[in-house]
């Protein structure tokens, strides 16, 4: 079995059951809102290679990304699993950055549309995620712009 590089134990777990096809999938039906999960295909995820965590951030974070089929074409989910005691206040921003990255991916690999990505956000220790999403727009200066622009189109 190939081992799962994590600096933390709580990581590596979580990576790796998440890494398992069958309990992503019972995760995700699970915690995906209604609206995402009904235009996603769950039964053909496939776990795709590779991070979009920065060097400095691995310590702390690990990330899995799975293609699948959605009612618009092609898509992606992003989950990325954070091991921090203190908000980020640039969560929001670097989970599009994540989303993005996948795009210019799918895009490299020859298609010629953006696909859906979703990015979830699993955190194993810390604040309440609920907090966590909040400081992410902490960090504009006004806090209506992007909740009323940006998670339309992420959330």
């Amino acid at each position: 079995m190939e081992q799962i590089a994590s600096h933390s134990p709580h990581d590596a777990v979580f990576k790796h059951l998440l890494s398992q096809r069958a309990t992503a999938r019972d995760f995700l039906h699970i915690h995906l809102p209604k609206h995402l999960r009904e235009q996603c295909d769950l039964r053909t995820l496939q776990l795709e290679s590779g991070s979009f965590i920065e060097e400095d951030l691995r310590a702390s974070h690990s990330d899995i990304l799975y293609s699948l089929k959605t009612h618009g074409g092609e898509g992606y989910i992003y989950i990325l699993i954070e091991h921090q005691s203190s908000p980020d206040r640039h969560m929001a921003f670097r989970l599009m950055r994540y989303a993005i990255a996948a795009m210019q991916r799918h895009l490299d690999k020859g298609h010629h549309q953006l696909p859906l990505v979703i990015p979830l956000l699993f955190i194993t220790a810390g604040p309440a995620p609920t907090r966590i999403q909040r400081a992410g727009w902490m960090a504009f200066h006004s806090q209506r712009w992007p909740s009323g622009c940006i998670a339309g189109v992420f959330l």
